[in-house]
Parts: C-alpha cells; sequence; structure tokens
C-alpha cells in the first residue's frame, strides 16, 4: 500500500488533532471537581450576605419574617447568623423595657421605704416635740381650752391630745413610783375594812425605772406597769376633759379618805392641771402618783388647790 502525500498530511491532521484535543479536555475534569466547591462556597457567601440583609430588614421592621427565613435553611450554616440578628431586636426591647420599669420602681420602693421608716420618727417627734410647742387655744369667754384646761403655766409642757399622737418603737425610760403616805396620817379616816390594803410604809410602787415608748402617755405608763405587776387599777374615760381619770389603785379609791381625797400625779415636781392621757412624756422623766387627803395641799400641790382637778 503506497502512503501517498495526502494520507500522510491527513494522519498529520489527525494526530494534531488528537493532542489539541487531549491537551485541552485533559485539564477539564480536574476543573470541573473543583468547580463545584468553588460555586458552592461562593453560593453560600450571597446567602449569607442576603440573610444578614433579611435580618437586618427584620430587625428595623416587624420582626416576623425571621421564622419563614430559619425555618427554610435550618441546616444551612447561615441559620446559625440568623438567631442572633433576630434575637437582638427583642434582647433590645426587653433591656429597654425593664430598664425604665426599673428605674421607676426603685426610687419609688426607696422612697416608700424612706417615707415609712421618717413618717413614725418625723410623726412622733412632731407629737413629742412640736405638738407641745403648738400654742394652747384659750376661749377667751372661759378662760379655758375645749378641754377645760386652764392656761398652762409658762414653761411647762403643754397637753397633747391623745387622739393626735402616734406612738413609734423607740423605747425610752423614765421612773415612776407609787406612793399614799398622807393615808397614814389620816387612818381614822380610812374604812377599817380597808387598813389592810395600806402598806405600812406608804408605798404601793417604789420609784422604778419603767421602758415606755416614743409618744406615750403618763397614763400608757402607769397602765402597763400596773397590769404587769398585777396591781389593782380602775379608771374610767372622761370625754370631756379629753383623758382617763384615775379612780383607784391597790383598791384604794378616791373619798375613802374623806371628801377631798383621791389620786393625783406629778412629773419632774410638777402638778399638771390636765389629765395623764394628755401628758406625753420624755426620756429621763421622774412620774409620781400620790394620794392626797386634801386636795393636794398636803403633797404639795398649791397650784391646782384652790380647784383644779385631781389627775
Amino acid at each position: 500500500m503506497k502512503i501517498t502525500k495526502t494520507k500522510l498530511v491527513s494522519a498529520i491532521v489527525i494526530v494534531v488533532a488528537l493532542v489539541t484535543s487531549y491537551l485541552f479536555m485533559g485539564p477539564q475534569p480536574s476543573n470541573s471537581g473543583k468547580l463545584p466547591a468553588r460555586t458552592a462556597e461562593a453560593s453560600l457567601q450571597p446567602e449569607k450576605q442576603q440573610e444578614s440583609q433579611v435580618a437586618v430588614e427584620v430587625g428595623n421592621q416587624a420582626g416576623q419574617q425571621p421564622d419563614s427565613s430559619q425555618a427554610e435553611p435550618s441546616a444551612d450554616p447561615s441559620t446559625k447568623d440568623q438567631p442572633v440578628s433576630t434575637m437582638k431586636p427583642p434582647d433590645a426591647a426587653s433591656t429597654q423595657t425593664p430598664s425604665p420599669a426599673k428605674a421607676e420602681a426603685v426610687p419609688a420602693k426607696e422612697s416608700d421605704k424612706d417615707s415609712i421608716k421618717e413618717t413614725p420618727s418625723a410623726s412622733a417627734s412632731q407629737s413629742a416635740a412640736s405638738q407641745p410647742a403648738v400654742k394652747q387655744e384659750i376661749d377667751p369667754k372661759t378662760g379655758k381650752d375645749k378641754y377645760l384646761t386652764e392656761p398652762v403655766p409658762s414653761g411647762k409642757p403643754l397637753p397633747v391630745e391623745p387622739q393626735n399622737i402616734k406612738i413609734s418603737d423607740k423605747a425610752m425610760t423614765a421612773t415612776m413610783s407609787v406612793t399614799c403616805l398622807t393615808i397614814l396620817d389620816n387612818m381614822k379616816l380610812l374604812d377599817k375594812e380597808k387598813v389592810e390594803l395600806v402598806p405600812k410604809d406608804g408605798v404601793i410602787f417604789p420609784a422604778t425605772k419603767v421602758t415606755f415608748y416614743e409618744g406615750e402617755s403618763v397614763f400608757n405608763v402607769l397602765q402597763r406597769e400596773m397590769k404587769k405587776h398585777k396591781i389593782h387599777m380602775e379608771f374610767v374615760n372622761t370625754p370631756i376633759y379629753n383623758s382617763a381619770y384615775i379612780e383607784g389603785i391597790n383598791n384604794l379609791y378616791e373619798f375613802d379618805v374623806g371628801e377631798l381625797s383621791g389620786w393625783m400625779f406629778k412629773v419632774n415636781g410638777w402638778f399638771p392641771n390636765y389629765g395623764s392621757s394628755r401628758y406625753q412624756l420624755k426620756e429621763g422623766d421622774v412620774i409620781e402618783w400620790v394620794y392626797t387627803c386634801d386636795l393636794g395641799r398636803d403633797v404639795g400641790d398649791t397650784y391646782n388647790a384652790l380647784g383644779a382637778t385631781k389627775q
């Protein structure tokens, strides 16, 4: 078989074509294997950008669409970014909502606590200090106040009405005693059945340091201490004088030793011209309950001896 020039040229063309196709087709499989990975990675970035944009738009607009966006690419790594972006609007709302509430509630609670703590002490101090400093309102026609009390001597504590007093829990101390020494000098006037009720030394309750609470009155302390030590005491409330009236202590009553006999009290050596319920105590006061047989003259009350009430 003769090889002609035409056949030789054709063979060369075929070989060149094969070599050319091999050169062009050989690298394509290796590139085609990597292209899907690159396209996959490249496709994720636009998705992340789109999803982040969606999340931002959701945070700025309503916050409802993130649910659908999260549900579709649940297996996609881009979902990790979505909860962070979608959770920011609720977090921002929750941090803003409690913070104003707390900012408003804390001062209110502190002010309430301050008011609860300060009100009793302030009111007690006002009742103990400010109220006694108030001028006694005297009716020019009667020369007395509305509870029939004559003007209080200058420098002496003014009466404080029980209904206006607020007792605090601040404990204070005073000294109190109950005696009936004058009866010893007037035993002949005393009913024989009551002779045994009179102590030989005339002391029913010796001078004792007692505890009272800021705002309490002389009557409050007497009532508590007599009950505490199981000593009989009887009293009656007298609205006209706005005070309690002590009728008897240790079963020794008014008028038991004559028409001018009965119980009186003095504080720091002074016999008030108003009832024991209206005398507000102070720290260190000395209270003395004494029995008089002569309307106070025999116990040193010369001021009230002319006609004031005994207690």
